[in-house]
């Protein structure tokens, strides 16, 4: 075992201090021989390899770093949620008919007859142009799809393949004569995220087509965000989000604006987080330059409530 030799036991006699005239023997024994692991099981320093520390075959070969497989395009806002939706069943009601006509390799028609129990029967006159551009077994561009029915209502789509990353669509949707949508949508797709812009019903003839803002900014004390959209001539809406990182504070607050131009009245009226709701009431005072304001704010975690009036003069 690596041992040495241990000698013959020696006996001796060994006085005691203070004993008798008695003698005690004292056995000498020989120390047990110590068994050593061999070199390529220890680890440095002498210290015994323990797990993670090697084997006897030699030092343990680094671990190679897993790569992740790229994640791809998530694709089309519009095809998040396709999948899913084609799981459930669609709701019959009454009896239809589809008739579906291929005229082309690019050109392709459909003609949809329902009998409804319900409501009023209707048709369906559908055409799709498909153009020479194939990216996919769904997406090729250009692509023109159009839909009338009996009344004369049209709901149609272009979409259209601007640059290799960027796609645009637009949407425009009429009852009978009037326009209802118009809807104009930019996407760009990267090689792991997909990014959307949709403007909808701008009012390009009335020269207003920006009713709604978007701001954020960012630095080392937080961040502040703010969003307004103007719905119509009367009704106007703002949402506002501030977060402090030095004080560890979010607040979050809604506002909105109601305006009667026939009562000369302006209603503003306000939502925060923390629980505090109010409103300001403004009324005009035709034809004097006289304008009365009356604001009543309550805050429902602090029972805290105020109000007050004011007159502007000009």
């Amino acid at each position: 075992m690596g041992g040495e030799c241990c000698p013959p036991q020696q006996w001796r006699r060994r006085p005691r201090a203070g004993a008798s005239s008695r003698s005690r023997f004292r056995q000498r024994r020989c120390p047990r021989p110590r068994w050593r692991r061999p070199a390529a099981t220890r680890g440095a320093g002498g210290r015994r390899a323990g797990p993670g520390m090697g084997n006897a075959l030699g030092p343990a070969a680094p671990r190679a770093p897993r790569r992740g497989e790229p994640l791809g395009s998530p694709g089309s806002f519009d095809e998040l949620h396709r999948q899913c939706k084609e799981v459930f069943p669609q709701q019959m009601e009454g009896v239809k008919l589809i008739v579906t006509k291929t005229l082309s390799s690019h050109f392709q028609v459909t003609h949809t007859v329902h009998m409804s129990t319900l409501g009023p029967s209707s048709y369906h006159f559908n055409a799709t142009f498909v153009g020479d551009r194939q990216l996919g077994p769904t997406e090729a561009f250009p692509t023109l799809i159009g839909d009338m029915d009996n009344s004369g209502s049209l709901n149609a789509q272009v979409l259209h393949l601007v640059a290799e990353r960027i796609r645009t669509k637009a949407v425009f949707q009429t009852h009978q004569t009037k326009f209802v949508t118009w809807q104009f949508d930019g996407e760009y797709r990267g090689d792991d995220c997909t990014a959307t812009l949709t403007l909808g019903n701008p009012d390009l003839l009335g020269e207003s087509a920006l009713k709604w803002v978007a701001t954020l900014n960012v630095g080392y004390g937080g961040a502040h965000a703010s969003y307004y959209h103007r719905a119509n001539e009367q009704v106007q809406v703002g949402v506002e989000l501030e977060a402090n990182t030095r004080l560890q504070d979010t607040t979050f607050a809604f506002g909105y604006q109601l305006n009667l131009p026939q009562a000369n009245m302006v209603f503003r009226g306000l939502l925060d987080s923390n629980w505090s709701v109010g409103g300001v009431l403004e009324k005009k005072l035709p034809p004097l330059p006289v304008t009365l304001a009356l604001g009543a704010f309550l805050n429902h975690w602090k029972n805290r409530f105020h109000c007050g009036f004011s007159v502007i003069v000009g």
